[in-house]
């Protein structure tokens, strides 16, 4: 079992130095914290909009997964029971993207939903609002993966140097030394997938906030729906490529939804309403009691006038 350390050890060393794969790793992970981080400032600064809009969208996307996570795990417990009737094996990966693109599909765009309609002080109601509101949706997915990357180098650094053959079974053992071997033998660039997906995620967020802004300026339901299928399909075409064809199809794929989810986003665009601030009421003089005499007096000497005439 050392042997294998140390001929793994050789082989990453000849075709993927682990110092360069060491930085890039480190980069994938700090990348897929910065970039909702920059552009939640940038957001900040173009929208001006409370800081409270886009941590109520931190909020929403915890909300949706405190449901949608053991929602999944419920799910996998009945199929693995045959409680719920498993499909045939040709047809598991279709079934799996299926299941898990609507199990995403209803739990984020409810949710969403939700936070939009009630939970806000002042509710998401313009383009500028959603935009941001999604930013912190998307942008606390990125960040929480950026960390858990991290957490995943510092692991994988050090199980590269420990032998727990001994603490393992021969069979955990094999499957963690696949694990290590997958990890530290990828080449560079696709160590930085992990950024890459995740800024195109963050921007898939914010078109399904503004997608679901909809239903409340057009006053049309349908628009939810509208969101929680095109949240289900994403997701679901994500999970049957990758379980087909491997991550970089898989990025291809969402490079090509990325760039749809932008037009969608402009095309949605709608000017936010000036908001004019009401106008002080001039305070009006008080005039004094001599003031108040004399104007009667003329207004009584007029009226005299007026009706001798």
């Amino acid at each position: 079992m050392a042997s294998f350390a140390k001929h793994y050890h050789f082989i990453a060393n000849e075709t993927n130095p682990l110092e360069l794969l060491t930085i890039t790793h480190i980069l994938n992970g700090l990348l897929m914290i910065a970039i909702p981080v920059a552009l939640a400032i940038f957001l900040k600064r173009r929208f001006k909009h409370s800081w409270v809009l886009y941590f109520s969208g931190v909020l929403g996307f915890i909300l949706s997964q405190v449901g949608h996570i053991p929602f999944n795990s419920l799910l996998t417990m009945l199929f693995q029971r045959e409680i719920l009737p498993a499909p045939p094996e040709a047809y598991t990966l279709a079934f799996n993207a299926i299941v898990l693109g609507l199990s995403a599909g209803l739990w984020e765009e409810l949710v969403r939903y939700g936070m939009m309609r009630w939970w806000i002080a002042k509710p998401v109601r313009t383009w500028s609002k959603a935009v941001f509101f999604g930013s912190g949706w998307g942008g606390i997915e990125a960040i929480v993966l950026g960390f858990l990357a991290l957490y995943s180098l510092v692991q994988l650094i050090a199980l590269r140097t420990m032998d727990l053959s001994s603490v393992l079974s021969p069979e955990q053992w094999e499957i963690l030394q696949s694990q290590i071997q997958q990890y530290w033998s990828m080449s560079w660039p696709t160590s930085l997938l992990g950024a890459y997906e995740r800024m195109w995620a963050l921007v898939l967020q914010i078109c399904l906030t503004v997608i679901v802004l909809q239903a409340f300026t057009r006053g049309r339901i349908y628009w939810l729906w509208l969101a929680v299928g095109a949240h289900a399909l994403v997701d679901a075409v994500a999970v049957y490529v990758v379980g087909r064809w491997g991550a970089l199809p898989a990025e291809g794929v969402l490079t090509v939804i990325g760039l749809l989810a932008i037009a969608v986003i402009f095309t949605l665009r709608r000017p936010d309403p000036i908001e004019e601030a009401e106008a002080p009421l001039e305070a009006l003089p008080i005039p004094d009691a001599g003031s108040l005499t004399m104007e009667t007096a003329v207004t009584e000497e007029k009226l005299d006038d007026s009706r001798y005439q």
